[in-house]
This record gives structure tokens, sequence and C-alpha cells, in this order.
């Protein structure tokens, strides 16, 4: 497993940042001829799993995105299974920061087929909350969007939407034709400048 060279611990927002940028072209970014799930043709493929379930990767997500959260929030939530290491990451970051305490809520697929039949997973939540719904990529911007129903039809507040990278392909237009603040923590040009400085050929 790849390590980086210090502890993720001792670093400021920025070099945190850089170090991000260094595990998500190592392990998440790769340029070549890739079929999308849409069928649609793409010259890179983005899988941030292999970052956010990394130890290091997950306190790095977690302490930059929790940096991104207004001090208002007081939840966060995202829909299964991209969503799920990163909101237990924020979570976990914000014993040490304000906003302080925040419990994560997991936004199922599909409800639940027994039992309560609910849509969400973990703490039930006082009426109100100020949920912020997490994401690792977002694209044209759907599913946080149907996290954000979830979230509202249980009875809390959708206050924003943040992601770890932006395709910058729609999804920043259609949050905001729904009036959804956004706000994300790296661009797919952020990541694709990084991984070309590293990877051109000198002449």
């Amino acid at each position: 497993m790849l390590i980086l060279d210090c502890s993720p611990l001792t670093l400021s927002a920025d070099e945190a940042r850089e170090k991000l940028l260094y595990l998500l072209t190592q392990l998440a970014y790769r340029e070549g001829s890739f079929t999308l799930t849409s069928g649609r043709y793409s010259d890179y493929y983005i899988n941030c799993k292999p970052v956010t379930l990394h130890p290091q990767g997950a306190y790095l997500v977690g302490s930059l995105l929790h940096g991104l959260l207004p001090p208002e929030a007081e939840a966060v939530a995202g829909m299964t299974l991209g969503a799920d290491p990163i909101v237990t990451a924020v979570s976990l970051a914000s014993l040490q920061r304000q906003p302080a305490n925040l419990p994560a809520l997991i936004v199922r697929k599909q409800a639940k087929g027994h039992g309560t039949q609910a849509w969400l997973e973990g703490p039930q939540l006082s009426p109100g909350t100020r949920v912020w719904i997490l994401e690792d990529v977002v694209t044209t911007g759907g599913s946080a969007l149907q996290a954000v129903e979830r979230v509202q039809e249980a009875g809390y507040r959708a206050e924003g939407i943040l992601t770890l990278v932006d395709r910058l392909e729609g999804a920043e237009a259609c949050y905001q034709e729904a009036g959804i603040p956004f706000r994300r923590l790296l661009t797919i040009e952020d990541i694709r400048a990084y991984y070309r400085a590293r990877h051109t050929p000198e002449r």
C-alpha cells in the first residue's frame, strides 16, 4: 500500500491539499480510453474510493472537507457507496474543531426492505437539523440532489452540497438552478494539471 512520507496529522491545509492531490493521482486517476456507465467516452477515469478508504487519504479528505463546511453545519450526509467513507471521515474530523460533533448519515439508494423501511442510516436527529450533503465526485449533479430530497423528506434541512472532486460537467449549474449552495475541494482540472506535471517526460 502506498504510504505518504510524512504524517498527515502535522500538515498545514496547503500541505494537506498537496498530499491529497498526490494520492489522487497515484491511486484514483487514470488517463486513456474509457467507456463510462452512461456509455459515454472519456479520456480519463477517476475513482476516489482507493483514496477515501486509505487511512492517510481518509484523514486528509475528512480534514480538508470539514474545513469547507460553514460553522452552522450540524450534520453531514451522503449517498451510498461513494460518500460512505467521506461522511465518516468528516464526522471524525469534527471531534477536533468547529463545527464540532457532526453526526454522519448515509442515504440508501433503495429504502430498507424490512423494519422501519428507512432511507437514511445513522442517528435520529432533531427536526430541522442543518445537514450538508457530501460527495466524492460530482458530474451532472443528480445523485447529490437525490440525497437532498431524502434528507428533506426525513425532516432535516439540506443546507448545501460539498464534493471532493467536481468533474466540471454541469453539476454546479444544476445546483444553482435548484437553489442549493455548492462547494468543492478540487476540480478535475486541478488533478489533471498535477498529474501531467509529474507524468510528462522532460524534453
